[in-house]
């Protein structure tokens, strides 16, 4: 490998966005100067087990504002939009169907730029999950359109930012955070490169502020993204981008067929109810809270903002005319936080009588003020992540904080006395009473977990499902699957013992400045091995399990077969 970028280097060297808003930056760039640019959206394949039900918003927000405020030709390529099923997705047991292989993958995007033309921009979009992916389109796309700019960003870029030069060299540039202002800039250097060439455009400083200089035997740029000034004033991410493929494909059908939550959309999801056509788009961004192994970085950080009633009403109406939706999805992981905006929505929403459904936090959830409103605005739907129902195992993740804000309850399951937290216990009777499904997901592997503080938690879904009885509602819709902790480019990753057992499985190095992962060969195998949070991940060469709890490995892994089992309840009895 060549020189190594460590992960933080573009804070070290002075993040532009800590100075100086890409709005400001763009200001002066108007439509006729980057009118008729091509750019290529390539959405990257996310978890192959479920079905795809959440349109790619980043890049439809951005091909939506840059072909209607400057008459760019944007395109998508969603890889993530295919669940191909034939006898390799049975053998596979997939049961939804497959991903595109990644040759079926290059193929459909050499057909895509035949037709549409060779893009003078290729922007990448995926989570840090999908970092194979990326560098094996990423190789194509310098093979076979060498003249194209190519941009990744999203998660992977947001979480790696310059040491992603070291995985993909084939990128000129990453850009990290938001990228509704800055993806101007990027179409904006990218035709000055292709018109006057590098030298030239280095010369002029047209590519200032973000260049970032030759490293490893490339020019290399590094976007600096942030919170647009105004989400209201941002046009509605277009759907039709998705229409169909090249080959004919029926994309947007596909997803607007597909549930969001429920039990088909297998995304740790439960619910006793249906819906036909959904869409779904986020109400807020960012997070103003600071859990230590959540990967919040590509959605806006710890920079929360929201999106007015009137504007969330305006989009609704919109899918109600055009696709005919009986749900709404707002993704989004804080949307009860403001509650003058959810006392806005109920005049609003509540007359259209379409259902809806969001995630917020328990203490939240045990909020009447909130989840009245809520429910009399059409939700019907809230999923909470609790990821435990243990005080301490909640402290160690640095979410005990708001969690515990409310006291504990006694209460006995199976014979059994537990001290929840009273955020979850009132949350889940508050939903229950105003109609709401409250759908709550957890995770195992909290370091210092123990199998009793484990049994803690599960002991909370067996009383959930006690509660939901009373309603009539059955025990399936209580959601009993659990993930297993992964350790992302987060605070996680400064905790000794997970410090302690990357070191030992994966051999990662950490920087004694930053505390964070140094970007070599080590970190690279570590990402790659990042997939689906409910699998144990173990040493590519030894097996050996990656697991941060203090539950011993045969115990850990007979818990995680009970989970994978559909057999939850059973940990009770270990």
């Amino acid at each position: 490998m060549s020189k190594i970028i460590t992960l933080t280097k573009a804070d070290k060297n002075g993040d532009p966005c800590n100075t100086v808003h890409p709005a400001d930056i763009i200001k002066d760039i108007k439509p006729k100067d980057i009118e008729g640019v091509n750019l290529l959206f390539i959405n990257m394949p996310l978890r192959e087990t479920a079905v795809p039900n959440t349109t790619p918003e980043g890049p439809l927000l951005m091909a939506t504002n840059l072909r209607d405020n400057y008459g760019v030709n944007a395109t998508i390529v969603d890889l993530n939009a295919y669940r191909i099923k034939d006898e390799t997705a049975n053998q596979r047991n997939l049961p939804n169907g497959r991903h595109k292989t990644q040759q079926e993958a290059c193929d459909l995007i050499e057909k895509h730029t035949k037709i549409h033309g060779e893009p003078d921009v290729v922007a990448l979009s995926g989570m840090i999950t999908t970092l194979s992916w990326q560098e094996t389109i990423s190789q194509f796309i310098r093979r076979s359109l060498p003249n194209s700019f190519l941009v990744s960003g999203g998660g992977l870029a947001t979480d790696l930012k310059t040491g992603l030069f070291n995985y993909i060299p084939e990128l000129d540039a990453i850009a990290h955070s938001e990228g509704d202002d800055v993806i101007v800039k990027i179409c904006h250097d990218a035709k000055i490169i292709r018109q006057n060439g590098f030298n030239s455009a280095l010369n002029s400083r047209k590519l200032d502020p973000y260049y970032l200089g030759h490293i490893n035997n490339r020019h290399r740029l590094m976007y600096a993204g942030y919170r647009p000034r105004s989400l209201d004033a941002i046009p509605f991410a277009d759907l039709e981008f998705l229409r169909e493929d090249v080959n004919g494909f029926r994309v947007l059908d596909y997803y607007l067929g597909n549930a969001v939550w429920g039990m088909s959309a297998n995304n740790s999801s439960a619910a006793p109810f249906t819906m036909t056509i959904s869409t779904t788009s986020v109400s807020s961004r960012g997070c103003p809270f600071a859990c230590n192994y959540c990967d919040r970085q590509a959605q806006g950080e710890r920079n929360w903002g929201i999106r007015s009633a009137e504007h969330i009403y305006a989009e609704m109406i919109h899918h109600f005319m055009k696709y005919h939706i009986d749900f709404k999805g707002f993704p989004d992981d804080n949307f009860a936080v403001a509650i003058p905006r959810i006392e806005e929505l109920v005049p609003l929403l509540g007359p259209l009588g379409i259902s809806w459904g969001t995630h917020t936090r328990m203490d939240e959830g045990a909020d009447p003020r909130r989840i009245k409103p809520m429910a009399q605005a059409g939700c019907i739907y809230i999923g909470f992540g609790p990821e435990s129902a243990n005080a301490k195992d909640l402290v160690a993740i640095n979410k005990g904080g708001h969690t515990l804000s409310n006291g504990f309850e006694e209460c006995k399951v199976f014979g059994k006395t537990y001290n929840f937290p009273k955020s979850m216990t009132i949350a889940t009777r508050n939903c229950l009473e105003f109609g709401i499904h409250a759908n709550c997901t957890y995770i195992m592997g909290i370091p210092g977990q123990t199998l009793e503080s484990l049994k803690d938690t599960v002991g909370f879904m067996a009383w959930q499902e006690e509660e939901y009885a009373k309603y009539g509602i059955p025990a399936e819709a209580v959601n009993k699957r659990m993930f297993t902790l992964t350790a992302y480019p987060t605070e996680l990753m400064k905790v000794p013992i997970v410090q302690d057992k990357l070191r030992k499985v994966f051999g990662i190095n950490f920087d004694p400045e930053t505390h964070m992962p140094i970007c070599d060969d080590n970190f690279h195998k570590y990402c790659r091995e990042l997939d689906d949070a409910t699998k144990i991940m173990h040493d590519p060469l030894t097996g050996e399990p990656l697991n941060y709890s203090d539950i011993p490995i045969d115990q850990f892994l007979q818990a995680r077969e009970h989970i994978d089992s559909g057999q939850t309840l059973k940990i009770l009895d270990m």
